[in-house]
């Protein structure tokens, strides 16, 4: 068996990565792909390689020889390559694919050994690499059979997303059996390019192949958690980077510093951040589909028209409540507006500390292992700290600690005796099991203008790619203030179509809350289950627990993720004792997944 790697392109989507190197050269955590491609194949024990080159060619050349790879290896130069694709640097390989059973791979993949030593071992001659179709991926695709021969190819622009579901990605690596090549791969290859000229792409005579009417070609398919990726630019270039890396903590480090955009990581779990897994519902979906058009193309309403809508959708006046790109909007934008000292209560979300001078912060960390408290505690700290401000987290996070209603309003009454600003932020509390309790109440805001009511609609109904968030208060002239300070089109068309139509699905989303509250139960009740794991009870779409079998959390985090391809949100920084985690409440299945890693994990 020989290798054949095709390595002409210029890589032009790289920019300056590729202005004086080929793609190939480009590094992934240190290690160039050719070398690691290099290093991949000689394991394999195959004959020889051939490298068809072109931009760059003696460079590249150079920088190969300078490796020392034991196996033989040839260059074959593609010198039209700026005027040219693929289809013609294979062409020109094309007596050499004659010569023996062959692996073909592009130069600009990076993927596991186990994906290639499988391709080899698998006792069928002629595969075609796929993996089922991710957001993330371009290219052909094909559809299969459930034999595994391939029914149709789709090129890029036949793409049907109505499809998808129902397509796998070729990874452009191939084996071909000496016979196929000689007898149909290269007479196609050669007839094909003479009929359609130099500038296509050789998965197209593969496609002409699979219409004959014995199938000469298979896909393999790679097994689930398999790792691969093609890089065409620099941020796939960063993926790859927090794919590949060697170093597990560097790998933990990569992947939290992202905050967020996971689902360009289709295989992993993401633990770490919050949602409703229940919401909102497919018709819901489809009406902002079959609207997408128009939101896409034009634009959204002003401030005020949001404003209008939030009102109408929280019950409260248009003059007390802001609509934000997110709370993080509105809680920039609130802490520029607020002076003198300011309470806080540890562990917390950091949003609102960070934004704030440390000097002027007055901080209270309850005195248990739960990070449990209540009004009484809180008066009972602060009373005599002379606090401007109070910032409430409810249900607090990552504690899940819950204070009722009822003694919400209480603390609002002494902060408005003692002249503090309460800041509530409810973004968790649709989640607790005490029904109605929302301070987004006009009389109440009137009563108390001290009082500012925060909520992530992101967290609560379960679409955080809208960003979307709102404020309200009685203190009209800080309202007017803060709509001041943040641009009349702070959000997009799709945010305010979601405000529009929220209302008829309420019904759907009390239903969502529902299920949601049930499965936070079973899923903490199985937590618990879990030997060296103490659960904290919470009210809200997490639940913060404390790794007690003497190990560090975050030695169990980065476990998970390079194990089970799970995140989950180590609070190593965020509490005074190590060994607490936050896990976010998904759905059953991914819950049971974790159940499942955690216990394999935790010996348990």
């Amino acid at each position: 068996m020989q290798a054949i790697i095709l390595a002409a392109g210029m890589g032009r989507r790289l920019k300056a990565l590729t202005k004086n190197n080929t793609k190939c050269m480009i590094k992934v955590n240190g290690v160039t792909l050719i070398e690691r491609m290099l290093r991949q194949i000689v394991k394999q024990n195959v004959s020889k390689i051939t490298i068809v080159t072109g931009y760059e060619k003696e460079r590249l050349k150079d920088y190969v020889s300078s490796l020392g790879v034991k196996i033989p290896i040839q260059f074959v130069d593609n010198d039209v390559y700026d005027r040219t694709n693929n289809i013609y640097s294979l062409y020109l390989a094309r007596e050499i694919m004659k010569e023996d059973d062959t692996l073909l791979f592009e130069s600009d993949l990076i993927f596991e050994d186990a994906i290639l030593d499988e391709l080899v071992s698998d006792p069928r001659e002629n595969l075609t690499l796929v993996d089922s179709y991710e957001a993330w991926m371009d290219g052909t695709c094909v559809k299969l059979k459930e034999d595994d021969s391939i029914s149709e190819f789709i090129p890029g622009r036949k793409f049907d997303f109505r499809q998808k579901d129902e397509y796998y990605k070729t990874i452009n690596i191939y084996k071909f059996s000496r016979a196929f090549s000689r007898d149909y791969y290269v007479p196609f290859l050669e007839a094909y390019q003479s009929a359609l000229g130099q500038n296509e792409y050789y998965e197209q005579v593969l496609r002409v192949i699979t219409m004959l009417d014995r199938p000469l070609i298979k896909a393999k398919r790679i097994k689930n958690g398999q790792r691969w990726y093609e890089i065409d630019d620099i941020q796939d270039l960063d993926i790859a980077e927090s794919i590949f890396t060697p170093d597990d903590d560097e790998k933990v480090w990569l992947m939290q510093s992202r905050y967020g955009g996971y689902w360009r990581y289709p295989k992993m779990i993401d633990f770490s951040y919050l949602v409703n897994p229940y919401f909102p519902p497919e018709k819901m979906k489809e009406e902002i589909k079959a609207n997408f058009d128009r939101l896409l193309t034009e634009y959204p309403s002003g401030l005020r028209v949001n404003s209008l809508l939030a009102a109408k959708n929280f019950g409260v006046d248009i003059d007390s409540i802001i609509v934000g790109n997110g709370a993080a909007e509105l809680i920039r934008v609130l802490m520029d507006e607020t002076d003198g000292k300011c309470g806080f209560i540890l562990p917390t979300f950091e949003e609102y500390r960070n934004r704030y001078p440390k000097n002027l912060r007055v901080e209270y960390t309850p005195a248990n292992e739960d990070y449990a408290y209540t009004v009484d505690d809180l008066t009972g700290f602060f009373g005599d700290k002379d606090i401007s401000n109070l910032i409430l987290i409810n249900p607090d996070n990552p504690s899940g600690n819950y204070i009722p209603r009822a003694e919400l309003i209480r603390l609002t009454k002494w902060a408005h005796q003692k002249g503090i600003k309460l800041i509530i932020d409810e973004s968790f509390a649709d989640f607790a099991d005490e029904p109605d309790n929302s301070l987004f109440d006009q009389e109440l805001l009137d009563e108390y203008p001290n009082l500012y009511v925060m909520k992530s609609i992101s967290k609560s109904y379960g679409v955080p790619g809208l960003r979307l968030g709102v404020l309200a208060s009685g203190n009209r002239d800080m309202i007017s203030r803060l709509k001041r300070s943040v641009s009349i089109w702070n959000i997009n068309s799709f945010a305010e179509f979601f405000m529009q139509i929220e209302e008829k699905y309420r019904g759907d989303y009390r239903l969502a809350l529902e299920v949601f509250r049930r499965e936070r139960a079973r899923f903490a009740d199985r937590l618990s289950g879990i030997k060296g794991i103490r659960t904290i009870p919470s009210a809200a779409n997490y639940i913060m627990i404390k790794v007690e079998s003497g190990e560090y959390a975050a030695d169990l985090l980065k476990r998970l993720l390079v194990r089970h391809d799970i995140l989950i949100k180590d609070l190593a920084l965020k509490t005074d004792s190590a060994g607490y985690m936050r896990i976010a409440v998904r759905d059953t299945k991914d819950n049971d997944a974790l159940i499942d890693a955690l216990r394999e994990e935790m010996g348990a």
